[in-house]
């Protein structure tokens, strides 16, 4: 068992016989009453999104998962297509699933997938992956590294805030858990 305040972004629990994903936290205090936790969770069975909150010591049973290697193949309709990196097996996952663990994704891209007991639920992505720019504002003359940074594109269609001197073209390592820039590839 794990408490409500304990839960974040990417875990899995059971509640009332359901399998639930766990999208996005928020812990929140109102002016007056109790803290609550405000989250966004995903039932992974259903394939439907709720908001909900909780009290930050209601309990829950977290699902314990099984993760196999495997490897990011291709995008087909509103399934993704992967392959276990031992077996060669293919495993399909509905996309809503895992819509923003795609934007991080490139074909052939090795990645872990979660299993609860024979089911197939979701996929641990590498802590960086390497992307290239597709669209951003031209860099400015004489722009530092300390600048607020402008948006750019990359291949994937997920939108990073990149430092001044960033062109279209180059490829950059952006960290997965927090969406960010890290470096120049």
């Amino acid at each position: 068992m794990i408490e409500a305040i304990n839960l974040k972004a990417g875990m899995t629990f059971i509640k009332d016989g359901k399998l639930i994903k766990v999208l996005e936290t928020n812990h929140h205090k109102p002016g007056k009453g109790n803290t609550v936790m405000q989250m966004k969770l995903y039932d992974v069975r259903a394939g439907s999104t709720v908001q909900t909150t909780m009290r930050p010591t209601e309990k829950v049973e977290q699902a314990i998962l099984d993760t196999k290697e495997a490897q990011y193949l291709y995008r087909q309709d509103d399934m993704a297509i992967f392959m276990d990196t031992e077996t060669y097996e293919q495993y399909e996952l509905p996309v809503s699933s895992i819509e923003s663990e795609l934007k991080y994704l490139l074909e052939n891209t090795n990645v872990k997938i979660n299993y609860y007991g024979s089911e197939v639920i979701g996929v641990t992505l590498p802590t960086t992956v390497e992307l290239k720019v597709v669209e951003t504002a031209p860099s400015i003359k004489g722009a530092t590294v300390t600048g607020s940074g402008k948006p750019a594109t990359m291949e994937t269609g997920l939108v990073v805030n990149v430092p001044d001197f960033i062109q279209e073209g180059e490829t950059l390592v952006i960290n997965t858990e927090k969406g960010t820039y890290t470096k120049r590839a």
